[in-house]
């Protein structure tokens, strides 16, 4: 890439899109921002340069925009703000690829149709990941556009990892374990061994704990085991989503409370997790900041739930060198890191106070130097792993 042409990168959720500009053979970041509450209420645009400071501030009251509104707007002010650069790709965090993708792929018509097909897989999350796709393609249909899977970092994990106890006619149809935020995962397997080469070939259980949140065995910078399954709901309780539940509460659900499936799927992704046990906000902030005993009761639940996984994920890879922290609790909750470090001292997990109420913005390690088991901070940058990988399918097709 010549040092003026630039990647844009679109990571598209159900009501948002969040969009960043990379610059030159190194990616040097121009500037970010994104569209929130897209089809309801208030839709507003922010977006700064690199130094953090605002280059540009939007709202609709009269009429929210879609996705093809939101990509029509950010191509129009990308535009208007490339000062000499040129977009020369565009790169798309698309939350799952199912068997077939187990790494980044160019995006046309025909892969944009196979991955039309695999919407009853994640029909919350793929419809709303390609709608900017299309935008593009209809928009910008000369500019290529690469698609980077949450799943794909997963694909090579043992079949014992990925297979779930039920018949081969169910497996066959696609039900098995797939994993997400593989991209966040990737990104912080490069990133370890920077800050520590012994790492590179470590046992590293990872935490991207956020709204959505997981977490992910990895050795040598592979991945093991995931807590999410086959779908992004399972494993760790979220922000509103309840995490592993005993399929036979659906079931329950169904057949004695009288719930449809709408009904159920409302209830398991959107009024669950923090939000359901607390009563009160699936915003961690919120909650550790209030009084209320249901507040502490959501905070030690998912407390008990990520020591349980990460017993189990210890497991799986035979013993444990590394515990990671990322995603926006797990960089910005002091007292969730210290509460989950404090029950894994029977791992060997020795924490440094003082490191970890620092809070630290960039990598750092907040163990303490006698520890067994080394715990890291990793900030979470999944649409820099995008850009790299749109980078390398753009220079080497």
């Amino acid at each position: 890439m010549a040092p003026n042409d630039s990647i844009v990168v679109i990571n598209a959720g159900s009501s948002s899109i969040k969009f960043s500009l990379y610059s030159g053979a190194g990616l040097a970041l121009t500037f970010n921002g994104k569209i929130e509450n897209l089809y309801s209420g208030v839709t507003r645009f922010s977006a700064r340069d690199a130094q953090g400071r605002s280059i540009g501030e939007r709202s609709w009251t009269d009429a929210p925009l879609n996705h093809e509104g939101g990509m029509r707007f950010l191509i129009d002010f990308a535009q208007s703000h490339l000062d000499g650069h040129r977009v020369v790709a565009v790169g798309h965090r698309i939350v799952h690829g199912g068997v077939a993708y187990s790494g980044p792929r160019r995006l046309d018509a025909a892969v944009l149709a196979a991955l039309e097909k695999l919407i009853p897989l994640a029909p919350l999350h793929l419809p709303h990941n390609l709608a900017p796709v299309r935008a593009v393609m209809a928009m910008a249909p000369d500019v290529p556009q690469m698609g980077c899977f949450d799943t794909a970092f997963h694909v090579g994990q043992p079949p014992e990892a990925q297979a779930f106890a039920l018949p081969a006619r169910i497996t066959e149809q696609g039900v098995r374990r797939y994993g997400f935020h593989g991209l966040s995962y990737e990104y912080i397997a490069s990133r370890l061994p920077d800050t520590d080469p012994s790492l590179a070939s470590a046992k590293v259980v990872a935490a991207h704990l956020g709204n959505g949140a997981s977490m992910c065995a990895m050795a040598a910078g592979r991945s093991v085991a995931s807590t999410m399954g086959f779908t992004a709901v399972d494993g760790l309780p979220m922000g509103t989503r309840c995490g592993a539940l005993d399929p036979g509460v659906v079931l329950y659900l169904i057949e004695q409370l009288g719930m449809d499936v709408g009904a159920v799927q409302k209830l398991l992704y959107q009024e669950s997790g923090l939000l359901g046990v607390s009563g009160i906000s699936s915003d961690m902030r919120t909650l550790e900041q209030s009084d209320d005993p249901r507040a502490k009761a959501a905070i030690a639940l998912m407390v008990y739930r990520i020591g349980r996984e990460l017993g189990s994920l210890a497991a799986a890879l035979g013993g444990l060198d590394a515990l990671v922290f990322s995603g926006g609790i797990g960089e910005n909750s002091t007292e969730l890191r210290a509460a989950v470090c404090r029950d894994a001292a029977w791992l060997g997990v020795k924490l440094d106070a003082g490191a970890n109420d620092a809070n630290p913005r960039g990598v750092a390690r907040i163990s303490a130097a006698d520890s067994k088991v080394a715990v890291w901070v990793v900030p979470a940058n999944e649409e820099l792993m995008i850009a790299r990988h749109t980078q390398t399918l753009l220079e080497h097709p």
